[in-house]
């Protein structure tokens, strides 16, 4: 499997998938579709903040990410919050999650805490973040739209 930065090319593909992602039972809530276009507008444009990636594996792509980084006092350090992270339904169960946590780990060694959210219901991706390490933090999360 290879990873890369996503490009504008790649915008028709990676919509399919979010558009499946934010519709599934890994999202709780509704996020309107002009946000979801924004977002990948930036992960493929020179915006620092954040990186999107597709995971391709024999030329096709498989997989996104969108990753962004912010300063945790917690962790002492850089959190790296893996934003979204989908596989498609015919590519899963193949390892390439295992594969794509290996990567991270591998591009980003210096960050402190790794951080995604997750819904109980998407219990295949539970399973796996365990696998990798991660463990649930107990905080409810506040926010405020703007």
């Amino acid at each position: 499997m290879k990873i890369r930065d996503m490009v504008t090319a790649d915008k028709e593909n990676v919509m399919e998938m979010v558009q499946e992602f934010y519709h599934s039972d890994a999202v709780d809530h509704e996020v309107k579709q002009e946000v979801l276009e924004a977002t990948l507008n930036a992960a493929v444009s020179e915006d620092p903040v954040l990186r999107g990636v597709v995971l391709e594996e024999d030329g096709k792509i498989i997989g996104y990410a969108y990753l962004t980084s912010y300063f945790v006092t917690e962790a002492g350090g850089i959190n790296l919050m893996i934003e979204d992270l989908f596989i498609k339904k015919e590519a899963r169960g193949h390892g390439y999650g295992s594969q794509f946590f290996k990567w991270l780990f591998k591009e980003y060694p210096n960050v402190k805490r790794y951080r995604m959210e997750v819904t109980e219901e998407n219990k295949g991706a539970v399973s796996l973040y365990k696998k990798m390490g991660f463990e649930f933090l107990g905080y409810l999360q506040m926010i405020k739209d703007i």
